[in-house]
């Protein structure tokens, strides 16, 4: 993309719970964003985005009315505000890692309700109010629905019967001694992008390039590269050992029954994988970090 004012692409990062694990990501795609605690507009090495700090609540408003030109947020706030959006591409990751997150519908440990059905007449407290009402309408359960603007956990049972609320890990659920009924949504980060902006060709290819790079640094937090030497008649040991091996980068050596092979691992089974490599005859083991993988 050409540097010019009409080409720079406005791009809308996640302002809070997800800000940090955002930048992290950006980083490994190789964009290096610095953000100044006074300031909402972070400085980007690239000279064609523009950045805001937007909460993700409000994300998709902004990219679906034209004031950016693409954004990430969470495909429950696409949901709930109706947003009519490109979603460009779905990024699996969370504030405390590479997870999906859910809205549960919560209850106190003690309470008498078990199942959604029990919520007839009772009252929810909830961020996320459209989407709560969609789901009761789906289920034919009458209750009345208050937006929370924050604390919605300490709010049961003093104030309301029940609340949804949104997970990770559901610690923080189980430390103020709620119990989860049931999950009312379910959702990741997904790159979304304003409609007209992606009819741009020029701002349509740096959004795709965007997209390309993002889902490349995710898919390599997962894996790591492990190269080694090992007897020529073991290569196709390793290749049916290594889970998803489809073409390993092999090179001669100077012995010519001994090849360098280099593969790459998801990294959960990395180390199964090494010890039986040294049991096959392999040296010279060498595990590495992996920045981006473009499949």
């Amino acid at each position: 993309m050409q540097k010019g004012f009409y080409n720079v692409v406005k791009l809308g990062i996640p302002k809070g719970s997800l800000e940090k694990s955002t930048i992290d990501l950006f980083r490994r795609a190789g964009f290096k964003i610095s953000v100044s605690s006074r300031s909402y507009f972070p400085h980007v090495d690239d000279p064609t985005l523009s950045i805001t700090l937007i909460r993700a609540q409000e994300m998709a408003r902004y990219v679906e009315g034209g004031a950016l030109d693409v954004g990430l947020t969470g495909h429950d706030w696409i949901v709930e505000n109706g947003a009519d959006v490109e979603e460009v591409e779905e990024l699996v990751y969370a504030k405390q890692g590479s997870n999906a997150v859910r809205w549960v519908l919560a209850v106190p440990e003690n309470s008498s309700i078990t199942k959604p059905e029990d919520l007839e007449g009772k009252t929810i407290a909830t961020e996320l109010v459209g989407a709560t009402k969609a789901y009761l309408q789906q289920k034919k359960i009458n209750a009345f629905v208050e937006f929370s603007w924050g604390a919605t956990e300490v709010k049961t049972p003093n104030l309301v019967d029940a609340i949804v609320e949104l997970t990770e890990t559901g610690s923080s659920l189980r430390a103020n001694k709620l119990r989860i009924v049931d999950t009312v949504v379910e959702s990741n980060t997904k790159l979304i992008a304003n409609k007209t902006s992606y009819s741009d060709p020029l701002k349509k290819k740096k959004i795709d390039d965007l997209a390309l790079l993002l889902r490349a640094a995710l898919l390599a937090g997962a894996k790591v590269g492990l190269k080694m030497n090992l007897p020529k008649n073991q290569v196709e040991v390793v290749r049916a050992l290594v889970p998803g091996l489809k073409i390993p980068t092999i090179s001669p050596l100077m012995d010519e029954e001994w090849v360098a092979m280099e593969v790459m691992v998801d990294e959960h089974v990395v180390r199964e994988i090494i010890p039986q490599l040294k049991d096959i005859g392999a040296r010279d083991i060498v595990e590495y970090p992996l920045n981006k993988v473009v499949l």
